[in-house]
């Protein structure tokens, strides 16, 4: 099996500072979060959590953090949240994917590899005909 690559997680919804998955699987475990953006995607309300739906071409941007992890706790981390996410490679049940994406870090415009946790395809579909989407791009500020 080959393992993924050590790249950093961009966080968009519950697992950003001051939400509720933030401190249970964040806290210690990183050397920096930093402001970032995703490009190209327009976030999604879900059930207590959002979703990032990918729109190739697309002017939409969703706001979070670049969070890099502690390099002895990065193999616990990715488990972590893959389970956290219920992504499971290749899994057709998935709600979300887990793919490599370019983010834009807030500081300096610099362009940045980084894992992101995206709507899986059919979850997408459904949120682009059905679902309510968050104009701001930011979850922290969703209204009501």
């Amino acid at each position: 099996m080959t393992l993924p690559p050590r790249l950093p997680f961009f966080v968009y919804g519950t697992l950003r500072p001051g939400e509720p998955n933030h401190d249970r699987f964040l806290r210690g475990r990183t050397l920096a979060e930093e402001p970032a953006r995703l490009v190209g995607a327009e976030l999604y309300a879900g059930p207590g959590y959002p979703y990032a739906v990918e729109e190739p071409g697309g002017g939409g941007t969703v706001r979070g953090e670049l969070v890099t992890a502690r390099p002895e706790e990065y193999p616990a981390l990715l488990a972590a949240l893959d389970r956290l996410e219920e992504y499971a490679p290749a899994d057709p049940r998935n709600l979300y994917e887990r793919i490599a994406r370019e983010v834009i870090r807030a500081a300096d415009g610099t362009a940045v590899r980084a894992w992101v946790y995206v709507a899986a395809p059919a979850v997408a579909a459904r949120l682009r005909t059905h679902g309510r989407l968050i104009e701001t791009g930011d979850w922290t500020i969703r209204p009501g």
